[in-house]
């Protein structure tokens, strides 16, 4: 029956869905548009909320081109290439790639999403060499993976409203993450997901007929590249002491760093991805040749982001984010309030695509809103996390790095991405409802 369904909706996103550049094009369009007309800003200041903020996500946009370069560079090293390519070889067949790649990228998605979009790309690409299965939803399956990150150690509203002095602890306090992360309905909605995503996943794999493979020759070069050194600085960047001298001293600073209580964020991924790539690939040419091959990827990220920013800036500014957020909660009850959060959560993330950003905007609708009602702030919080989280796998912002590393378009994997958007919509609305 999803194999089925599956069909409608792959055919309809890829005739309809546009490229990721054009989809931000039209959200922009749309989200001034909206200002305008519904929070009754004049052109010229929504044009001043756009200008100014354009730039704003600066520091993230690196960011996330380094979890795509860095990502890469740490996979492809030949220690992890061998891991890889064990791990495939536990699957046989093209159903049990699915799956396999599905839970891959869930659990590596639940410890940090960075490092989730990145091995399950990765390891779609190593799968696809060794199995014949339809690489749309091979690649499809990886970036579903994600769905779980904001209930995941790494989800930026929990951590957030678990940091001393943030910006709601006047109104609710600081909540740790046993009341959220660790929380008996936000780990049976994790576990509920672990069992469905890769089943649908698996129930939505076409027949040879309709499949779409990919040439294992287009995927890379396994092989180690043999170096003839001719010239003397080809010794350096050929020499496995000058990669140990500084990659060594990195990994030093890492263990200091978390032996003394630091946590996992962005940065520290990113410093984790590099120094690990610098020592297993042994040589300062071999982390080079990964990296020019990586950063073919990036090209999404550096144009796309400030355009992200400057929505995010007019919604806002405008004010109409907090307005879309009161018109979707306006009419909850105790028991509903979670569901309309979440849901109000998935719309205005189309908009926002920042899960600290989307908490800011939407925080000081949610909060009173749930003291009101005599609801739970932390279940309320975390329906705010689960709805960013959900409506990623029909935004194309977070999939740009994955896309990047598998070589495809938005459009090849968004319509099975579409299906499991209502049944992972049902079961986590359940789950926050009634649990």
């Amino acid at each position: 029956m999803l194999r089925a369904l599956s069909r409608p909706a792959v055919k309809l996103v890829e005739r309809y869905l546009p490229d990721p550049y054009i989809f931000v094009l039209l959200l922009t369009i749309i989200a001034a548009a909206a200002a305008i007309a519904i929070e009754r800003q004049s052109p010229m200041a929504v044009l001043t909320y756009w200008g100014d903020g354009f730039w704003n996500l600066l520091s993230f946009s690196m960011q996330m081109l380094l979890v795509l370069v860095t990502g890469f560079m740490l996979a492809s090293s030949p220690p992890v290439k061998r891991l890889l390519q064990s791990l495939a070889g536990l699957a046989n067949n093209a159903g049990a790639a699915i799956l396999l790649v599905t839970l891959v990228s869930l659990a590596a998605s639940w410890i940090n999403w960075g490092f989730g979009l990145v091995v399950g790309a990765l390891f779609a690409k190593e799968l696809a060499r060794v199995i014949r299965v339809d690489y749309r939803l091979l690649v499809a399956s990886a970036y579903s993976g994600f769905v779980v990150w904001h209930g995941g150690l790494a989800g930026s509203v929990p951590l957030t409203i678990a940091t001393d002095g943030h910006f709601s602890v006047e109104q609710i306090g600081v909540i740790g993450t046993g009341e959220t992360i660790f929380s008996y309905f936000n780990l049976l909605i994790v576990l509920a997901l672990f069992i469905a995503v890769p089943l649908v996943n698996r129930l939505m794999l076409p027949g040879e007929k309709e499949s779409v493979y990919v040439d294992p020759a287009l995927l890379g070069d396994d092989e180690d590249r043999r170096v003839r050194i001719t010239r003397p600085a080809e010794r350096l960047e050929n020499s496995m002491t000058l990669a140990l001298l500084v990659g060594v001293p990195g990994l030093i600073y890492l263990i200091s760093y978390f032996v003394g209580g630091g946590g996992l964020n962005l940065n520290v991924v990113n410093f984790m991805f590099l120094f690990l790539a610098i020592i297993l690939h042994r040589t300062p040419q071999s982390l080079l040749n990964s990296l020019h091959e990586g950063i073919k990827g990036g090209a999404g990220i550096v144009i796309q982001f400030p355009f992200y920013a400057g929505i995010m800036a007019i919604m806002i500014q405008s004010g109409l984010a907090e307005t879309m957020s009161e018109a979707m909660i306006s009419f909850a009850t105790e028991t509903s309030l979670p569901f309309w959060t979440f849901l109000s959560a998935g719309i205005v993330n189309m908009f926002v695509p920042s899960g600290g950003g989307q908490w800011a905007v939407q925080a000081p609708v949610v909060i009173p809103a749930a003291q009101a009602l005599g609801v739970d702030i932390p279940r309320a919080a975390m329906a705010v996390a689960w709805g960013d989280a959900w409506t990623n796998l029909l935004q194309p912002f977070w999939a740009l790095p994955v896309l990047g590393i598998a070589g495809l378009k938005a459009k090849d994997i968004m319509g099975f991405c579409l299906i499991q958007l209502f049944v992972t919509g049902i079961i986590i609305s359940v789950c926050l409802t009634w649990l």
